[in-house]
């Protein structure tokens, strides 16, 4: 019942007039529904991975409908068209729903303040609203919305456009600290996510996928496995034709229970027929990288003047090489799915941040229509990129079709680490020309990326800052081929070109004898370098004042340049990404050799307002620890086309102990579009943290993770 408001509205995926159902509660639209004792219930559309959507989308209904927040409950959808775009993903639910979910609100206030205002024959411009109550100020009457369900259900519903919404400065709930809706739930252990599935008469599944990746079965030992205690069954399944992020070959062991299908996984025995020529190591490519990144780059991103010359002229040049490696995604809860094939409709149980893509790749990998597969969405713990990929989704659906009943397919840890799809690594050559005042006037960057599929994996961005700044720059990349199946992994991109870039830029300002944050200010006012054909396309430029302002804040808020006792070092570094603009200072000491992060300061502006405040902190904070134990600890290697690490003893994540003593967030507003915050947040600290380093020790670091450096 009701509409929705998408940015591509379907028609016919939503109908035109509000309703009252049989318990009289009223639906103006899809993610409303007031019932007649005076409760809201708010559905959330956009999948939950701990971003905090599941608050801040309702947040921003709650705020224009004017209810008092105590009595709104929150639902998660399911996927559903007539909900429009549900991915989760750059950053973007809060952007891409922003305006929606306000007017949607705003809507059904107003329809609200019409039913009140035609019971007293009154103006609705003479009536105002208070946390669910309609007021007439003039004659002192009030009315409970709970009480005008049935007249506004009979009123049209306005034009969306036409309905005014709040000035951000009369808000009362946005902008506030709201604690999740999930946050009580998930300290008391109920059951919201996947892990927690349980359906009447459900099996349990493992899937063992050969440790080479697109290596099939060629044979297995299935009547033995069959036979032992409480299995169900134990079969190959061929794989699909979506390559390594579908469906993988590989064999399925169904029991009774979770602990029966990991036992009988233990005396499996599976020959595998290997693809050839697997990669050997990350050591390997990483050298192949850097023999490539020596020579000429394959695609040329961006040239203007002429680079080399103007480093043969200038009055100093640096040169450094990057590297780092690839990292998996290690979410907290592996990936899980639970499936169950009832007569002719597929029904699919699971967190993912992406249902519509998963529903497509089940109908294309096993034949089932669109519309008979119903997804059922569930929080996820945790994701980092990892749930936009749908492959043990797919996993769990084949095995449903096979077994006729309930399953919940289970990975391992084990699987979680040495099946994922992988942030790529990667080697960047630079050499900047500084002239005699220590202005930058050359720029040459060459990436080496791994290629898999043939797409050059995190490529680099032919204006990412500060290439539009010298007026002698070239961008080149080329690629590394191999066949390791690589995704999403938290702020793509930017979390490894940023540590690049910011790591470069304090080597240029070392090199000019110029305090790091002074070099950063002088770059920002250099001029905008942009060619005409860009200036006229009106494409979105690097907004430098805006990144000078987060700066002049920061170096505040930091007090960059204040004494360090012995072994201490502020590095700064900042990064625009995801539409956020954000700089943060670290500070370390080393002592004897190790490392310790004593504080980051962070500082973000990420538009015209913050959602939610608590949630918005929480994502900061978070990203600030998911970048340093990416940065600090994390790798995977690869031997004879083998994932070398399986489990957190040889991954480890980042423990209490080593996290920052202190983590400062600071926001700031601009006249800017509202932009996500479960990525920008996360770029700028590997570098701010190796700035550091080289302050306290005068060691550059430039290979990751930090593990392998030696700071004595």
């Amino acid at each position: 019942m009701g509409w929705t408001l998408t940015r591509r509205r379907n028609p016919a995926a939503s109908t035109k007039s509000a309703s009252i159902d049989a318990s009289g509660r009223f639906h103006p639209d899809a993610l409303v529904r007031l019932d007649p004792d005076g409760a809201v219930t708010i559905v959330s559309k956009v999948p939950e991975i701990g971003q905090g959507v599941k608050t801040a989308l309702p947040m921003l209904i709650a705020e224009e409908l004017d209810v008092d927040w105590s009595r709104v409950k929150v639902e998660q959808a399911d996927l559903a068209d007539r909900f429009g775009n549900q991915l989760a993903n750059a950053s973007m639910s809060v952007p891409r729903n922003y305006s929606a979910m306000r007017r949607i609100g705003a809507c059904t206030r107003a329809m609200l303040v019409q039913a009140a205002a035609d019971l007293w024959a009154v103006s609705a411009g003479d009536c105002s609203t208070d946390r669910g109550v309609v007021h007439h100020r003039a004659s002192g009457r009030s009315v409970p919305y709970a009480d005008l369900l049935v007249r506004a259900a009979a009123l049209p519903i306005p034009d969306p456009s036409s309905v005014p919404l709040k000035a951000p400065g009369t808000f009362r709930l946005v902008g506030t600290r709201v604690p999740g809706v999930d946050a009580r739930g998930i300290v008391v252990g109920a059951a919201l996510f996947g892990s927690d599935v349980r359906l009447p008469g459900m099996l349990h599944a493992v899937y063992v996928k050969c440790p080479v990746f697109g290596g099939q079965v060629r044979r297995a030992n299935l009547e033995a496995v069959r036979r032992l205690p409480r299995v169900r069954d134990a079969f190959v399944v061929e794989g699909g034709k979506s390559g390594l992020l579908g469906l993988m070959p590989g064999v399925a062991i169904v029991a009774e229970s979770t602990w029966a299908a990991i036992s009988a996984r233990r005396r499996l025995e599976v020959s595998w027929v290997e693809p050839s020529s697997p990669l050997s190591s990350w050591h390997g490519v990483a050298g192949q990288a850097r023999d490539i990144a020596s020579r000429a780059g394959t695609a040329e991103l961006r040239r203007q003047g002429d680079v080399g010359e103007a480093l043969q002229s200038a009055a100093a040049v640096v040169e450094a090489s990057y590297t780092y490696p690839f990292i998996a995604h290690a979410a907290l809860e592996p990936l899980t799915c639970t499936a169950h094939m009832r007569q002719d409709t597929l029904e699919i149980w699971v967190g993912t941040q992406s249902p519509a893509w998963a529903r497509d790749l089940i109908s294309r990998t096993l034949g089932l229509a669109p519309e008979k597969i119903v997804v059922h969405l569930l929080r996820g713990g945790g994701s980092f990129g990892r749930r936009l990929s749908s492959d043990f989704i797919v996993e769990a659906a084949a095995i449903a079709l096979r077994v006729g009943a309930p399953v919940k397919l289970i990975w391992l840890r084990e699987d979680d680490l040495q099946h994922d799809h992988f942030r790529a690594g990667g080697h960047h050559r630079l050499r900047g020309g500084l002239s005699a005042q220590g202005e930058l006037i050359a720029w040459h960057h060459h990436h080496v990326t791994v290629a898999y599929d043939g797409q050059p994996q995190s490529p680099l961005h032919p204006d990412e800052f500060p290439a539009r700044l010298a007026s002698h720059c070239l961008v080149e990349q080329s690629a590394v081929h191999c066949a390791i199946p690589t995704g999403a992994w938290r702020a793509p991109g930017a979390n490894v070109h940023a540590w690049v870039m910011q790591s470069f830029i304090d080597e240029l300002a070392h090199s000019a004898k110029r305090d790091p944050l002074e070099f950063r200010f002088a770059l920002l006012r250099q001029r905008d370098r942009r060619s005409l054909r860009e200036f006229v396309s009106r494409r979105p430029g690097y907004q430098y004042e805006r990144m000078a302002r987060v700066l002049r804040t920061l170096a505040d808020k930091a007090q960059w340049g204040r004494s360090m006792r012995s072994g201490g070092g502020q590095g700064v570094a900042f990064h625009a990404s995801y539409g956020g603009y954000v700089a943060q200072v670290a500070e370390v000491t080393v002592t004897q050799g190790k490392l310790r992060v004593d504080r980051v300061v962070c500082v973000c502006d990420v538009g015209e307002q913050v959602v939610n405040l608590s949630g918005a902190e929480a994502q900061v904070q978070g990203s600030i620890v998911d970048g340093l134990s990416a940065a600090w600890l994390q790798e995977i290697d690869f031997r004879d086309g083998r994932v070398v690490q399986s489990n957190f003893h040889d991954y480890p994540l980042l423990r209490i102990g080593d996290a920052p003593s202190a983590i400062e967030v600071h926001f700031l507003t601009s006249e800017n579009p509202v932009s996500g915050l479960g990525e920008p947040a996360l770029p700028p600290l590997a570098p701010a943290v190796c700035n550091a380093i080289f302050a306290a020790t005068g060691h550059r670091i430039r290979e990751l993770p930090l593990k392998r450096a030696t700071l004595a």
